[in-house]
C-alpha cells in the first residue's frame, strides 16, 4: 500500500487532520458549539463550487467562504444574544442555498470528491497547506491553552477576569473553519463535522480530567484515520466514509466497556 506515492501523501495529510480535527471538536463540544462544524461544512461546499466555477483552487476559496461565515457567525451571536445558536442556523442555510446555485451555474463535476474525499487526488502542494497550516492550529491551541480552559467553562468569568473573550472567539472560529476547509479532501466535507466530535464523544467516557479528554481524542482521532484508510484502499472504499465509521465503531467499543463496568 505505501508503495503508491498517493497513499504516503493520504498518510501524512490524514494524520496532521487526525490531530487537529479532535483537538478543535474538543473545545467545540465542551462549549456546546458541536453543531459548528456543520455549518461550516456546508458554507465550505459553496466555496469550493465559487473555486471550480471561476477555475480558482478550490481549498483557497472554501478557506476564505468558511472564514467569513466564522466571523458572520461570532456577529450574529452577539446580535442575538439570547439565541446563540439562530446564528449557526443562519449561516448554514446561507451555505446551503449558495452551494445549490453555484453548482447549478457551471461545471462542478468534481466536486464528488470534496463531499467525501479523495485519496488519489491529495496533492503535494494540500500536502505542504495542509502541514503549514495545522502546525499554526496546533500552535495556537498550545499558546492560547490556559485561556480556552478558562473560557470553556466560564466566559463570562473570563471576561471578568481581563481575557480578551471576544478576540480569542473570533479567532478560535477562524480556526475551526480552516480544519474544515483544509480537512475535506482526506474526510469530506460532509463528514468533517464527525470527525471533529465522534473522537471526542469517545474520550468524554473514559477520561477523568481535561488534559486526559484532549489526549484521547487525539489518539481516537488518529486511529480513527489510520484504520480508515486502510479499509478505504483495499476495499475501493470512500475515505472519508471508513475513517468516521472507524470513529463510530471506536465510539461504540468504548461505550459497552463503559457498560460493562
Amino acid at each position: 500500500m505505501l508503495e503508491y506515492e498517493f497513499m504516503r501523501r493520504s498518510f501524512v495529510m490524514g494524520i496532521i487532520i487526525a490531530m487537529i480535527a479532535p483537538t478543535v471538536g474538543y473545545f467545540l463540544v465542551l462549549r456546546r458549539q458541536s453543531i459548528i462544524g456543520d455549518t461550516l461544512s456546508h458554507v465550505a461546499l459553496a466555496g469550493v463550487a465559487l473555486g471550480m466555477i471561476t477555475n480558482v483552487y478550490p481549498l483557497y476559496t472554501a478557506i476564505l467562504f468558511t472564514i467569513i461565515a466564522a466571523v458572520g457567525i461570532e456577529y450574529l451571536r452577539e446580535k442575538y444574544e439570547n439565541y446563540a445558536e439562530l446564528s449557526l442556523s443562519i449561516v448554514l442555510s446561507a451555505g446551503v442555498g449558495l452551494a445549490s446555485v453555484l453548482t447549478s451555474l457551471g461545471n462542478t463535476q468534481g466536486i464528488l470528491s470534496y463531499l467525501f474525499g479523495s485519496l488519489s487526488l491529495v496533492s503535494n502542494k494540500e500536502i505542504i497547506l495542509v502541514t503549514a497550516l495545522g502546525i499554526i492550529i496546533l500552535a495556537t491551541i498550545l499558546i492560547l491553552y490556559k485561556k480556552l480552559f478558562y473560557m470553556t467553562f466560564d466566559e463570562e468569568s473570563a471576561y471578568l477576569s481581563g481575557i480578551p473573550v471576544k478576540a480569542i472567539n473570533l479567532y478560535f472560529s477562524i480556526l475551526v473553519a480552516v480544519t474544515i476547509a483544509i480537512s475535506m479532501r482526506i474526510v469530506g466535507i460532509l463528514l468533517i463535522s464527525s470527525l471533529m466530535i465522534l473522537p471526542v464523544a469517545a474520550s468524554l467516557i473514559i477520561a477523568n480530567s481535561f488534559k486526559k479528554g484532549l489526549l484521547y481524542s487525539i489518539v481516537f482521532g488518529v486511529i480513527s484515520v489510520i484504520v480508515g484508510l486502510i479499509l478505504s484502499y483495499y476495499l475501493n472504499l470512500a475515505s472519508g466514509g471508513t475513517i468516521v465509521l472507524t470513529s463510530l465503531i471506536l465510539l461504540i467499543i468504548t461505550i459497552i466497556k463503559d457498560i460493562k463496568k
